[in-house]
């Protein structure tokens, strides 16, 4: 048969079967950046939704999750083809050496409140199990969250990625079976998907829950895992990856496409079935607006089983959650200010103030909401970029972004950037 020829006929079965056990092989890191959206701060923000104004903001998850998964794709995308981090594609075009300083401060400062509320969760969901007191249940988060970036250094990105995809599985068991448990109304999710709010409380909460959702640690950290696994951060890149594996671009990015679809369909079940859980058991309930409270709400009113497996998912969360963290924030550094610690130091680096928070007997719940304020700022400074960089031709080339992308893109960030905005003033006024 000629060359054309063989080219032209449709693939065989095991070569179909060949192709899909390798797209299977590329998928992974949407799965570990996805991660962020299953953290103590969405856990908080959904359930406090659903208990104060039952199926009122379903849509709003479902907003968010859709504008999750072009954020976190342009992410991936950069660190695919460009063989790079954002932050290192930052570090490089930002001239000047206090430019880059300036940006890492305030990246550091998003780096830390990420941490504060992850590992709150960690330490909150060990006192609910153990009775472990917060600040001994805090470090013990931090140093299983240490262990799994050792892992992560020592063996490689897959473990890593298995790893965490064992933590989300538990992380959706532990949030999910309440639903089972007591079901949802139907008419009720319906009616939730049509876009209103009821006062000034329930657009604070839908803030809450988009700035909880989109966090720019994930997007920093998506194309720095993303670089990881396909793409050696050398000049050339692509076509070193094809050379190498003999994986085309188009083919690697459909694979990423898949990828990101997978994590965001269960970070966005996940969360709504957070928010549907509180709807129908917790509605009216006092004290549901903290985690505590939840986790006695679920307790008293479905039952210890459901409580308990409430609480390891909260504990599973806020342990992927923190290593996930950490490894963004040592990519910003690294790509930022282009230097790399010892692993050690980086961790304590977010850890202590985390620490500081919880030994000083600051409420918990109220840290999170803190810890969120903070992200708020960060989140132009990590989307404008992003949007802006897959744009160009002179950073991806053939790859950058279709008209239609940057025009979502862009809208996404406004829209977000706005609610943002919006949480900070109605949380410093007070209103």
């Amino acid at each position: 048969m000629p060359k054309s020829a063989a080219l032209d006929a449709p693939p065989t079965a095991p070569r179909r079967a060949a192709d899909s056990r390798r797209l299977t092989w590329l998928m992974g890191p949407a799965i570990v950046a996805g991660v962020a959206y299953l953290d103590p701060g969405n856990v908080a923000s959904n359930m406090t939704a659903g208990a104060r104004y039952g199926y009122l903001l379903v849509w709003v998850v479902v907003v968010g999750n859709v504008m999750a998964w072009l954020i976190q794709y342009l992410s991936a995308k950069l660190g695919v083809v460009t063989g790079e981090s954002l932050p290192e594609v930052l570090g490089r075009r930002i001239r000047t050496r206090w430019g880059r300083r300036a940006y890492w401060v305030q990246a550091e400062l998003v780096a830390m409140a990420t941490d504060i509320a992850e590992v709150i969760g960690g330490a909150v969901a060990l006192h609910l199990l153990f009775g472990i007191p917060l600040v001994w249940g805090g470090a013990i988060t931090g140093v299983v969250s240490l262990a799994l970036l050792l892992l992560q250094a020592r063996r490689g990105p897959r473990i890593f990625e298995f790893v965490i995809a064992g933590l989300v599985v538990i992380i959706a068991v532990g949030f999910v079976f309440g639903v089972f448990v007591a079901p949802p109304d139907p008419a009720g999710i319906v009616g939730g998907l049509l876009p209103r709010f009821e006062g000034t409380d329930s657009v604070l909460l839908a803030a809450s829950i988009l700035g909880a959702t989109i966090m720019p640690h994930a997007i920093y950290a998506h194309s720095a895992l993303s670089r990881d696994r396909f793409a050696p951060a050398t000049e050339g890149a692509a076509e070193t990856l094809e050379a190498r594996r003999g994986i085309s671009i188009p083919r690697l990015l459909r694979a990423t496409r898949w990828d990101v679809t997978i994590a965001m369909a269960v970070a966005g079940t996940v969360n709504l079935c957070i928010l549907l859980l509180a709807a129908a058991a917790l509605s009216g309930a006092p004290g549901t607006d903290s985690l505590e409270g939840a986790y006695a709400a679920l307790r008293d009113g479905i039952g210890p089983v459901v409580a308990t497996l409430f609480a390891v998912g909260l504990l599973a969360s806020g342990l992927a959650s923190t290593a996930v963290g950490a490894y963004a924030g040592a990519e910003i550094m690294h790509g930022l200010l282009r230097v790399r610690i010892p692993l050690l130091l980086r961790r304590l680096v977010t850890l202590i103030p985390a620490l500081v928070v919880l030994a000083l007997g600051v409420d918990p719940t109220l840290a999170l909401i803190l810890s969120q304020v903070v992200l708020s700022f960060g989140i132009p400074f990590a989307l404008v970029p992003l949007v802006a960089l897959t744009a160009r031709r002179d950073v991806l080339g053939a790859y950058r972004n279709r008209p239609w992308t940057t025009v979502a893109g862009v809208a996404s960030s406004v829209f977000l950037i706005a609610l943002n905005a919006l949480l900070l003033w109605l949380v410093l006024t007070g209103s």
